[in-house]
């Protein structure tokens, strides 16, 4: 039995921020990468489960005979089920919980008590007929409102240790974990940057890494570097793999001899067989472009085709998802 008598379920939500203060620019010879935006702050596991620790800790001086269960993300609950029936927010046709007020840049928990506490309304489904997410999800993972096909999202993909096929890794662009495609469309979101916890407040420099240095760093290093961030809970591998693909996405021929060295030297096959695929773009880029443009020889600041901020690009939508991260556009409520 999962818990005793339960009950009430208390479901809480921690806005993070979603976009990055003078973030550091991406260019020839020094390409980064970008963790999505749940993985900027400190892992949200710790984040709520403090959280949640204080929240039952102040039940319980008003009620001694509590007692309760916390979960992150990890538990038997389904935290945007649990969020959705408590009135957090409603359940997008991205299979995110949306907020009016924090859109769904919202990091989710609950607690199981043994209180019989009043229960909260549901919000009502504020979606309408937009469909701007599914239209822009990079490799059409959103087969329907609220439908997701796990294996096919850009963020399943890039939390994976194997090999990733051609398609997939051309349209990961620079990722290096997880995916905000179809956040950063959303009209719900639009403007909502929420900076008010401390805890989530992202380096830039570990939000939006150089990528060559990734390529050799060690387990040490990583931890040092990313250990306080949800992106390390898979390890250095599909980081390391995810920024050789960002390097083959550039096509920048200053990376070209660090790619090489992971072919010539690295120990894991998925790696060497990552690299030897990047180094192809690379080397082919460079030719048919000039200099490692992405853009097939166009003049302006190089990007990994498909888009620096993702593979989104390389679809009709990601065009309009590019300018709706920079604020060039507005779109309308639905």
């Amino acid at each position: 039995m999962l818990f005793e008598a339960p009950r009430s379920i208390v479901a809480i939500a921690v806005a993070y921020p979603s976009k990055l203060k003078n973030p550091p620019v991406s260019e020839p010879g020094a390409r980064r990468g970008i963790l999505s935006r749940s993985a900027w702050g400190e892992d949200y596991h710790r984040v709520l489960g403090r959280r949640l620790e204080r929240l039952a800790e102040w039940l319980a001086e008003r009620a001694p005979e509590l007692r309760w269960l916390s979960m992150v993300d990890t538990g038997a609950l389904s935290d945007r089920a649990v969020a959705e029936r408590a009135g957090i927010g409603w359940s997008g046709k991205n299979c995110m919980i949306m907020n009016d007020e924090l859109g769904s840049w919202m990091y989710l928990g609950e607690m199981i008590t043994n209180l019989p506490l009043p229960p909260d309304a549901p919000l009502l489904d504020q979606c309408g007929d937009c469909t701007i997410c599914i239209d822009a999800c990079p490799t059409g993972a959103l087969v329907g409102p609220g439908q997701l096909n796990a294996q096919k999202c850009i963020s399943y993909l890039t939390q994976s240790k194997g090999l990733l096929d051609e398609e997939a890794m051309v349209k990961m662009g620079n990722r290096l974990y997880g995916c905000d495609t179809c956040q950063i469309v959303c009209p719900i979101n639009r403007g909502i940057d929420s900076r008010h916890q401390a805890e989530t407040l992202p380096d830039p420099e570990v939000a939006k890494p150089l990528l060559l240095p990734l390529l050799q760093m060690g387990n040490r290093a990583f931890k040092e570097t990313f250990g306080a961030s949800s992106a390390a809970w898979r390890g250095r591998k599909p980081i390391q793999r995810n920024a050789l693909i960002g390097l083959g996405n550039f096509r920048d021929e200053a990376s070209a001899g660090d790619v090489a060295r992971v072919l010539r030297e690295d120990p894991r096959f998925e790696l060497r067989a990552t690299a030897a695929w990047a180094l192809g773009r690379i080397r082919g880029g460079s030719r048919a472009g000039g200099s490692g443009r992405g853009g097939r020889g166009r003049r302006g600041r190089a990007r990994p085709r498909g888009g620096e901020q993702g593979p989104c690009l390389a679809r009709g939508a990601g065009a309009e998802a590019e300018r709706a991260q920079e604020g060039r556009r507005e779109y309308p409520r639905p």
